[in-house]
């Protein structure tokens, strides 16, 4: 009996592995039904969008809901402190992770190193509306925890909800407590497979720990350092709205240091109703985040094969 021969390498792949695809099945579906149908909820972006009369029966009107928004000097700001919040996120957040796993990868394993990784990770379990409750405390101008510190060392005072410039400092501050130490977990995971020979062959060659950290470390975590950078890229224009509006809320005195795309799209969609304008510019932020994750992982494949994601 003949076996019939399959040409085509892509279905010969997938009849040989079959069964592991079959595995995968159950996830195609669920990505299919909840991250590709509601796609078509772009089309809302090109109307005038009537909830009542839905996505197929609104107003077509074009590119008059992007004109409504890239008219005024509002898309400058908001774009522009976006871009700032989350470029200050990811450069802060990388170093203050990989500093942290380097650091506790050096301690070894003992109680003390595992209790400081549970207490790394708490924050990120914490709620940002809770975060925000709490921020309160130590921000108001009469009774907050800050100010009554700096009246105790006989400085002056300062007024946190009307003074924007202290703002992005603050922001970063919170961001960095609340995600640095889940980022460590995953560069620990990287540092626990560097072969451990080569430490070895570094301490009989007269190598210090910190030039074991510098000569094979870091650049050992080099692939996972750049997969982690494209994977935040894809978010750079996306404005923590869970975090900003916990901590700043409505706040007008604010919005101009503050105020990012999510943010104002959130705002927007409260105060105009306007479904049409918020796709808009939700369609704007996605496929400039697109373009940039495509641009940087074909830059990160050129220089090193390895670190392209795909």
């Amino acid at each position: 009996m003949k076996t019939t021969v399959i040409k085509h390498k892509g279905l010969r792949d997938l009849v040989t592995n079959r069964y592991l695809y079959a595995l995968a099945i159950p996830a195609v579906i669920f990505s299919v039904i909840f991250a590709y149908l509601p796609m078509i909820g772009v089309l809302i972006a090109f109307q005038d969008f009537n909830p009542i009369k839905g996505i197929w029966h609104s107003e077509w009107i074009g590119m008059k809901n992007f004109v409504f928004f890239f008219r005024g000097q509002d898309w400058l700001i908001i774009t522009s402190n976006t871009v700032l919040f989350n470029v200050m996120f990811i450069i802060t957040g990388t170093i203050l992770a990989l500093t942290l796993a380097i650091m506790l990868t050096e301690l070894g394993k003992n109680i003390g190193v595992r209790v400081m990784q549970s207490v790394m990770i708490l924050p990120n379990f914490i709620s940002w509306p809770i975060v925000g409750l709490f921020s309160v405390a130590f921000f108001t101008a009469d009774t907050g925890v800050i100010n009554h510190f700096l009246t105790s060392m006989g400085m002056n005072t300062i007024d946190f909800y009307t003074d924007d410039k202290v703002w992005p400092v603050i922001l970063v501050l919170f961001n960095l407590w609340k995600t640095a130490g889940f980022g460590a977990i995953v560069y620990m995971a990287a540092i626990v497979g560097i072969d451990k020979e080569m430490y070895e062959a570094a301490r009989i060659d007269g190598a210090s720990r910190f030039q074991s950290i510098f000569r094979i470390t870091i650049p050992m975590l080099k692939s996972t350092i750049v997969m982690l950078f494209l994977l935040s890229l894809g978010n750079i224009f996306g404005g923590n709205l869970d975090m900003i509006y916990s901590l700043v809320g409505d706040n007008t005195f604010l919005t101009s240091r503050t105020d990012t795309i999510d943010t104002y799209v959130f705002r927007a969609l409260r105060t105009t109703g306007s479904f049409g304008m918020t796709q808009a510019i939700a369609l704007f932020q996605s496929l400039v985040g697109f373009i940039l994750v495509i641009t940087a992982n074909k830059v990160a494949g050129k220089l090193d094969k390895e670190s392209a994601l795909f």
